[in-house]
């Protein structure tokens, strides 16, 4: 009795190599966007600080009061400053950031300039 292959081998190897490129370019888009997100959240904080720095240089305000809850309500105003700046890419900090990791994970020495 013989059996006679239905599929080649090289079917097999062909369908499996596209599939490992898939995964691996789905992969590399996840590593993308871990970067980008990354680099936001740096640029967020490095302008929560600078807003932080800033905010201790200026006298206080003698019309409201001051206090704990203005303390308060001013860190949380300067947390949202500092995020919606990274959203926008105000500074361009995170998108020097995401060149350069980019460009150390494709191997390269420096990033491409604008």
């Amino acid at each position: 009795m013989e059996i006679k292959a239905t599929v080649l081998p090289v079917a097999l190897v062909d369908s499996t190599g596209t599939q490992s490129l898939k995964l691996g370019q789905q992969s590399a888009e996840k590593n993308n966007m871990a970067i980008r997100k990354a680099a936001r959240e740096f640029e967020s904080l490095f302008v929560g600080m600078m807003l932080k720095s800033m905010r201790e240089t200026v006298g206080k305000d003698k019309l409201t009061g001051g206090g704990h809850g203005e303390e308060a309500y001013q860190s949380l105003l300067d947390q949202e400053y500092a995020k919606a700046a990274a959203e926008n890419g105000s500074l361009g900090l995170a998108r020097t950031i995401e060149k350069q990791l980019l460009a150390e994970g494709a191997g390269k020495k420096k990033p491409d300039k604008d």
